[in-house]
Parts: C-alpha cells; sequence; structure tokens
C-alpha cells in the first residue's frame, strides 16, 4: 500500500492506496456520469492510483508532426485561445480519485481555465496543501475527464510492504 505526502511540509495527502498497473479507460458515455453534476467517472477508482507515462497538463504547446494523441478519451476539454494545443508537463504524474485526497483545497481564479462546472485543469497545478504549496491539479469539468494528479516534484509517496 501506498501514501502521498506533500514534499514541503511533510503533511499526509491520502490514505493507502492500491497501484494499478494501467492507466484506465474512461467513459465518455452520458448514461455513466453523475446523475447530478455530470461529472465521468473518475480515471482512478477510490482507493487506487496510477502513473501516467505521458507528460499530462501544463505548460501546453503547439504539437509537432511527431505528436500523437496518448490521451484518447482523457484529453482535456482546451479553453478557446489554447485549441489544437497538447500537454507538455511532466511524465509521471500520480492520478487519484478526486475524495482520495481530501485535504486539498481549489485555490485561485481559474479564469479561462474554469469549465461551466469545474475546472478544466489546463491552468496547471490548482489544488494546495495545507501549508499554502499547489501540490495537484484538479479535472472536474463536466465535459471532461474526472481525475486528480499529484505533482511528481511537489508529492512523494511511501509504500510498505505488506507481509504475504
Amino acid at each position: 500500500m501506498t501514501v502521498f505526502y506533500c514534499a514541503k511540509c511533510g503533511a499526509e495527502l491520502t490514505p493507502d492506496l492500491q497501484e494499478l498497473s494501467d492507466v484506465p479507460d474512461v467513459s465518455v458515455h452520458g448514461r455513466d456520469r453523475h446523475r447530478k453534476t455530470r461529472l465521468a467517472p473518475s480515471t482512478a477508482p477510490r482507493g487506487s492510483y496510477v502513473i501516467d507515462p505521458e507528460p499530462w497538463g501544463a505548460p501546453f504547446v503547439a504539437p509537432d508532426a511527431q505528436t500523437v494523441d496518448v490521451h484518447g478519451s482523457r484529453a482535456l476539454l482546451m479553453p478557446p485561445d489554447m485549441t489544437g494545443m497538447v500537454p507538455a508537463g511532466p511524465r509521471n504524474s500520480v492520478i487519484v480519485h478526486p475524495e482520495d485526497v481530501p485535504s486539498l483545497r481549489l485555490t485561485g481564479a481559474l479564469g479561462i481555465h474554469q469549465g461551466c462546472c469545474g475546472p478544466l485543469g489546463t491552468g496547471g497545478r490548482n489544488m494546495g496543501c495545507a501549508c499554502g504549496v499547489l501540490v495537484a491539479t484538479l479535472v472536474a469539468d463536466c465535459m471532461g475527464p474526472h481525475e486528480l494528479h499529484l505533482d511528481p516534484l511537489r508529492t512523494y509517496a511511501f509504500t510498505v510492504d505488506t507481509p504475504t
């Protein structure tokens, strides 16, 4: 089992989580969305995490001839000024279910990075630890994926080997 912590203050951010081997496919069907919030199911189920090996999040760049969209149904809904851009953010961000990190708080004005129902995730880190450090990016608009990415430089994991 693995617990994630804030790299600055050492605060425990998650309960024990189980690692998934691959980033799960996400349903884009309306019938699978939450009835009230219209959010897609979370990419990582409660109690689990997965490491996204691909670049994710800010900054965003114009694609080149070799760029392939590996995010598929998890592609972010982009603000009008950023249409066509692709993520060039850090590799190996940790995707967790947003409800598995209750101590984090959405911070600051999101501006163009706010969708109709929640943050688009295109403005960079938007979730802060109690110590004030922005440690994660929440994506929670009704038109895109529903996931929380822990920044691989601002958080760390501690894994306890369980006896078999």
